[in-house]
C-alpha cells in the first residue's frame, strides 16, 4: 500500500478539476508546492488529442523536477471523458522528490476521480511519455498474456497439425510460411515465443531422407541457409566411416545423418545416426544460435514425419572425433560391472520377541 503523504489538493485546484472534467480541457499538470497539489499549467482543446498530444505535453515537462499530467482523451465512458495520468520523474531531479510525487501519487487520482482514468504512465525521459511512448503503452497492454504449459502444448500441436502430413505420405509435407509460424521477440511484445525454429527443408533435402531411409544412400550433408531461413541439401556423396571426418567443415556447422553399418553381438546391423557438427567459436553467433534452435525441429520432422529411426543423436566440434571405435560406443555404450552394495549381517536365527523398553516387575524383583 502506497504510503500516504498528508498533501491535498488546494480548493482553486479541486474547482478546476470539477471544471475540467466537463471536457472544456485538454491538458492539466499539477506540481507540489509548499506541501500542497496547485494547477502548475493547462491547456485548452485545439485539435483531436493525438493531434495535440506531443506539442502539449512534452514542452511542459522539466528535467529537474517531477509533476503529474492528466490529459484528456477523446474517448468516453459513463462518467464523462477518459484521462490519461502521466507521471514525470526524471533521472535528474532530486531523490527526495521523487519520493514526495511517488508517495502523492494515489492522492492525485482521488482528488480528481480515479473513473475517469483511463491509463496511467510512468516516464523518467521525454520518450517515455511521448506520443510514440504512449501507443507502444498501449499495444504492450493489449498483447496476450504468456501462454501456461498447458496452452504451450496445445499450440506445438496445433502447428504439428499445420506442417501436415504422414508416415505414410512424408513426400507432402508442407511448412507453414513466415506469416503462419512466426518467432517474435522485441521489447514490446508479450507474445509467448514457439520452442526451436521451424525452417523448412527444400524438396531435394526431402527427398534424401526418403532415400536413406530406403538405403539407396548412407549419407546425407544439411546447411541452413540463413538469408531465405530454409535448410538445404549440400551432398550426399557414399561415404565410409574413414571418409567421415573429411565430410565435417572446419568452418562451419553442418547437419549429418550416416548409415552406420556395423556388427554387433554377431548381429549385422544398420543404424543411423545423427551428428550435429560446429566447429566452436569459428561460426558466428547467429550461425551457432540457428543451428542450436532448428535442431530439434528438424529431428522431431525427420522421425514423425519421415519416420526414420535414429540410433543415436552426436554433437562434436572436430571431425577428427568420428572413427570407428568413437561411433561404436556411442551406439552401444559399455555396460558397467553391477557391484553388489554391502549387505547387512543377518541377525541370529529364531525369533527373538518384540522388545521392550520398560522391564517387567519380576525382573526388577530379580535385581533387588
Amino acid at each position: 500500500m502506497t504510503h500516504q503523504t498528508g498533501i491535498h489538493a488546494t480548493t482553486e485546484l479541486k474547482d478546476f478539476f470539477a471544471k475540467a472534467r466537463n471536457g472544456s480541457v485538454r491538458l492539466i499538470k499539477v506540481i507540489i508546492e509548499d506541501e500542497q497539489l496547485v494547477l502548475g499549467a493547462h491547456k485548452e482543446l485545439s485539435r483531436r488529442w493525438d493531434a495535440d498530444y506531443d506539442a502539449f505535453v512534452l514542452p511542459l515537462l522539466d528535467e529537474q523536477q517531477p509533476c503529474y499530467v492528466l490529459y484528456r482523451l477523446d474517448s468516453q465512458n459513463a462518467q464523462g471523458y477518459e484521462w490519461l495520468f502521466i507521471s514525470w520523474s526524471p533521472d535528474s531531479s532530486p531523490v527526495r522528490l521523487k519520493m514526495l510525487y511517488a508517495a502523492t501519487r494515489a492522492t492525485v487520482k482521488k482528488e480528481f476521480g480515479g473513473g475517469h482514468i483511463k491509463d496511467e504512465m510512468f516516464g523518467t525521459v521525454k520518450e517515455d511519455v511521448s506520443l510514440g511512448g504512449y501507443q507502444k503503452h498501449v499495444s504492450s497492454c493489449s498483447a496476450p498474456a504468456p501462454l501456461t504449459a498447458a496452452e504451450q502444448e496445445l499450440q506445438q500441436i496445433r502447428i504439428n497439425e499445420m506442417v501436415g502430413g504422414c508416415c505414410c505420405c512424408p513426400s507432402l509435407v508442407e511448412y507453414p510460411g513466415p506469416e503462419e509460424v512466426k518467432t517474435e521477440i522485441s521489447v514490446e511484445s508479450k507474445h509467448q515465443t514457439l520452442q526451436g525454429l521451424a525452417f523448412p527443408l527444400q524438396l531435394d533435402a526431402q527427398q534424401a531422407i526418403q532415400a536413406l531411409k530406403q538405403k539407396k544412400i548412407n549419407y546425407i550433408q544439411l546447411k541452413l541457409d540463413l538469408e531465405r531461413e530454409t535448410i538445404d541439401l549440400v551432398h550426399t556423396s557414399p561415404t565410409e566411416i574413414t571418409d567421415l571426418p573429411k565430410r565435417i567443415p572446419q568452418d562451419s556447422a553442418r547437419y549429418h545423418f550416416f548409415l552406420y553399418k556395423h556388427s554387433h553381438e554377431g548381429d549385422y546391423l544398420e543404424s543411423v545416426i545423427f551428428i550435429y557438427s560446429m566447429p566452436g567459436y569459428k561460426c558466428s553467433i547467429k550461425e551457432r544460435m540457428l543451428y542450436s534452435s532448428c535442431k530439434s525441429r528438424l529431428l522431431d520432422t525427420v522421425e514423425q514425419e519421415f519416420c526414420l529411426e535414429i540410433a543415436k543423436k552426436i554433437e562434436i566440434d572436430d571431425g577428427a572425433e568420428l572413427t570407428a571405435e568413437f561411433l561404436y560406443e556411442e551406439v552401444h555404450p559399455k555396460q558397467h560391472a553391477f557391484k553388489q552394495a554391502f549387505a547387512k549381517p543377518k541377525g541370529p536365527v529364531g525369533k527373538r520377541g518384540q522388545k521392550r523398553l520398560i522391564k517387567g516387575p519380576d525382573e526388577n524383583s530379580e535385581d533387588s
